[in-house]
């Protein structure tokens, strides 16, 4: 059997894979001595919100199970009580969205799949931000669109490299979209004013929509970051994806979404495509789209609890590193939180993960975002403050050690 060469991911684990998953086996085998001696595996990478103590009331679930739910009306772009409900929920934020531009999908990811493959041809490119989340390299080989990256660069403060975007622009004839990621992860940069409006006077001049992945914009890290980047302008098409998985911190029930922004006549083209498409799947659950107008109002309740964790979370890290031979970078938004490691025997931010996760504690090594140097390592900031607060003093003591030597 003939299988297609785009399909062809490496299926053996990675040396960085191998070893987490002997720590985990090792620290399950020995739970009962480990917890006594206090040397378990603490883990810093869980972004699953329903692992970490962030769940909704119980009597939310109960509303999936209305008996509505025993008839099948299907909606290409998802019914109108649910696409009326996303509309909602942005004008709770001051953004006008009319429910006719909204699309239902079961998962970003999804709708990045159909999107793409709405925009681009095989063998076309999108451009993508670097450092980002490994995500799109898989989506853009399911659908066999190159991703052409452009920099987000650091000096202090991450931002957007214009040379970099505009080389990358002038070297691929074959683009057909620019993906932003609006809060970035894992970096948490958010463009500014400028930064918006050098990107969509490229999209102009390049005849190019913008695909804006905005699913951590409702978690600001500071009080004076606007993460709502783009929904008020009218000059380039755009398409915004979000979902329930972050807004709503379930990302056990499958619905996100798209909105589309820009000149009615481009968008209503892409509107049409992109329902067409959307027709031949049908993924979105009639149980999910019946309860999102409830779910939607829940993620208004459980988001200060998430805020508060973030904020605290991030803020105690800040502290712990304070005289350390550690940074924390600064970050504008997200779940995230970066760590600059010191420059040590030729360490590279690999041999900085492996090293921690001997001295008990796992975090994420930097290449698997394309961070590139100084080594730099990845938590999550949603880990409960006591397991953060165990975890920092082995990354700081192992640090130390690794000096010390």
């Amino acid at each position: 059997m003939r299988l297609s060469a785009r399909s062809g991911w490496p299926s053996e684990p990675s040396p960085w894979a191998e070893a987490v998953a002997r720590a985990k086996a090792h620290a399950k085998a020995h739970a009962r001595a480990r917890a006594e001696d206090g040397n378990d595996l603490v883990d810093l990478t869980l972004t699953n919100p329903t692992a970490v103590g962030l769940v909704h009331d119980a009597a939310l679930y109960r509303a999936l199970g209305t008996e509505a739910a025993a008839r099948y009306h299907p909606r290409a772009r998802g019914s109108a009580e649910a696409r009326a409900a996303v509309a909602g929920y942005y004008a709770r934020r001051g953004i006008a969205v009319d429910p006719e531009r909204v699309l239902l999908y079961a998962s970003t990811s999804e709708a990045y799949a159909q999107l793409l493959a709405i925009v681009a041809d095989p063998g076309d490119a999108v451009l993508v931000p670097r450092p980002g989340y490994p995500l799109l390299d898989m989506l853009g080989d399911v659908v066999g669109v190159r991703r052409v990256p452009y920099p987000l660069a650091f000096d202090g403060a991450w931002y957007l490299d214009r040379t970099g975007l505009d080389a990358a622009l002038s070297a691929e004839p074959r683009a057909r979209a620019i993906v932003v990621v609006a809060p970035s992860n894992p970096t948490g940069h958010v463009p500014t004013a400028d930064e918006q409006a050098a990107l969509r006077a490229r999209a102009v001049a390049h005849d190019l929509p913008l695909l804006i992945d905005e699913v951590f914009a409702d978690y600001p890290l500071r009080g004076d970051v606007s993460t709502r980047c783009f929904a008020a302008h009218h000059d380039v098409p755009c398409v915004v994806l979000s979902g329930l998985s972050k807004v709503a911190a379930l990302p056990q029930l499958k619905l996100s979404w798209a909105v589309l922004h820009g000149p009615s006549a481009e968008v209503d083209e892409l509107r049409a495509r992109a329902e067409l498409a959307a027709d031949a799947f049908l993924s979105v659950s009639t149980p999910v789209q019946l309860a999102l107008p409830r779910l939607l109002e829940a993620a208004e309740e459980l988001q200060p609890r998430i805020h508060a964790r973030l904020r605290a979370n991030i803020a105690r890290i800040a502290t712990l590193v304070r005289d350390q031979p550690v940074d924390l970078l600064p970050a504008d938004a997200g779940w995230t939180a970066l760590l600059r490691l010191p420059s040590v025997d030729g360490l590279d931010d690999l041999g900085w993960a492996l090293r921690l996760l001997d001295a008990g504690v796992l975090v994420q090594p930097g290449f698997l975002f394309d961070l590139g140097a100084p080594p730099r390592v990845a938590m999550s900031l949603l880990t409960p403050p006591e397991v953060l607060d165990e975890g920092m003093t082995r990354l700081l003591r192992g640090v130390a050690a690794a000096i010390d030597r």
